[in-house]
Order: structure tokens, then C-alpha cells, then sequence
């Protein structure tokens, strides 16, 4: 019998200064069984980052052929494609045909090598940008994962903060590679 993802509830408030976005949004989360906490709270990130109306979760690590995110316009054109982790670089080359925007958030103690592996056969993809979050910022995330949160995310200048109200994590990004 196949083991089923584990649903998590998140209230997340998002005051993006430098997008000029302030909303709330109900969010729940399905971690797939072999997604840590530590992923799903970095898919939790993306979507404070990259947050609208439109920006929805996917079926992610359960259909192969889904990013984590994705944001489309109402024609079904896929907006914005993002990643979380270590995807191959034949997976982001086919993202970028696909979508008018990827983005890979990284994490974790090897993704410098990751990316240092495949950098250079990701040249040509303009409209890809891959952004490291440091390893010391996810641990704190992966601390705050709970079956239900409530968390407040202020994006100012850059710099993204996430609290729940007990615990706020500073979280700078990390550009490995930016769109062109």
C-alpha cells in the first residue's frame, strides 16, 4: 500500500514591500512522503516570494511533469515555473521551453556543487534564474513546519523575513544565476 502525503494548513500573511503586495492566503500543502520539512517549508518560500492570485502548488514530486509551482495566465500558458531542489539540467531545459519564466530555489549543503556541475549547460537559457537559499536559513524554516501555521512574511529591499510569531528567520537569497 502506497503511503500518502501528509496535509499541512498555512495562514501566511505576505507584506512584499518591493512588489507593493499585501495579502493573506490560505494555503494547504500536501508533503509528498519523501519530502522533508525542510523542502516543503522552501516550496512555502517560493510562493511568499513569488505570490498572486494565480500562483497555485501542484502536484509537484507526485507527477513528474509538474513543477513545484506554477503560475498561468487564463489561457492555460504557464507564466512562471518553479523549482525547489536539485533538478537535472534536461528538466530546466525543458521548463524553459515550456514557460515564459523558471525559477530553481536550492538548498543545502551540496547545491554549490550541484549548480557548479551543470552551469555551463544551462548558459543558454535566458529566462531561467537560479537563486540558493543558504543552508543555515532552511534548517531555521524546517523549524517552523507544523500541521497547521500561521506565519507572517515581510519582503523589503531584498531581504525576506518569515516569523511564527515565536521564531523570525532572515532569509538572503543567493543568485546563482539570474535571468537574462
Amino acid at each position: 500500500m502506497a503511503l500518502k502525503a501528509t496535509i499541512y494548513k498555512a495562514e501566511l500573511q505576505i507584506a512584499d514591500m518591493d512588489r507593493n503586495y499585501y495579502q493573506q492566503h490560505l494555503l494547504t500543502l500536501a508533503r509528498h512522503p519523501s519530502e522533508t520539512d525542510e523542502r516543503m517549508m522552501i516550496r512555502l518560500l517560493a510562493f511568499a516570494i513569488h505570490a498572486s492570485e494565480s500562483l497555485a502548488f501542484t502536484k509537484g514530486l507526485f507527477d513528474t511533469d509538474e513543477p513545484d509551482l506554477w503560475q498561468k495566465d487564463l489561457t492555460g500558458a504557464i507564466l512562471l515555473w518553479l523549482e525547489v531542489g536539485q533538478p537535472d539540467e534536461k528538466r530546466l531545459m525543458k521548463a524553459c521551453g515550456r514557460s515564459a519564466k523558471v525559477v530553481v530555489y536550492s538548498y543545502g549543503a551540496t547545491s554549490h556543487i550541484w549548480f557548479k556541475g551543470i552551469a555551463n549547460k544551462l548558459e543558454r537559457a535566458k529566462n531561467l534564474s537560479v537563486i540558493n537559499i543558504p543552508s543555515e536559513a532552511a534548517v531555521q524554516l524546517q523549524k517552523m513546519a507544523n500541521r497547521n501555521m500561521q506565519l507572517q512574511c515581510t519582503i523589503q529591499d531584498g531581504q525576506i523575513w518569515l516569523t511564527d510569531s515565536v521564531d523570525t528567520v532572515l532569509v538572503e537569497r543567493e543568485p546563482f544565476k539570474e535571468e537574462r
